[in-house]
């Protein structure tokens, strides 16, 4: 299993991002597919999560309405596109393969990571900042 994210970097208050998850070694359409993100001094906690044709979302209370995520099967990609982003979403960003069928069973809406994902990329870093 591989998982390349990318599309981080530095951005102002109220701006926006477009990040992307390429991931190989394994069926994406088999899987229900997360994004995650850990800030400094903090535990890595859930985001965005799509089922395995993306029609079911689930996002934490802390980004609904501003986060969506996406995917593409036939290309293995899965997208976050994140808007209005604030200082507060600063933080390093991944995707990971969930280890539940259901979003909602593998971390709360709050973030909190009930069952830990297998695998991991290295990341793409967000920086949210003037």
């Amino acid at each position: 299993v591989q998982l390349a994210e990318s599309g981080g970097g530095l951005v102002q208050p109220g701006g926006s991002l477009r990040l992307s998850c390429v991931a190989s070694g394994f069926p994406l359409s088999d899987n229900v597919m997360g994004w995650f993100r850990q800030a400094p001094g903090k535990e890595r906690e859930g985001v965005a999560c799509a089922g395995w044709n993306g029609r079911y979302t689930y996002y934490a209370d802390s980004v609904k309405g501003r986060f969506t995520i996406a995917r593409d099967n036939t290309k293995n990609i899965v997208s976050l596109q994140m808007n209005n982003l604030q200082p507060d979403d600063t933080a390093m960003y991944y995707c990971s393969p969930e280890p539940t069928a259901y979003c909602a069973v593998s971390w709360t809406s709050q973030g909190q990571v009930r069952y830990e994902p297998t695998y991991w990329g290295q990341g793409t870093q967000v920086t949210v900042s003037t």
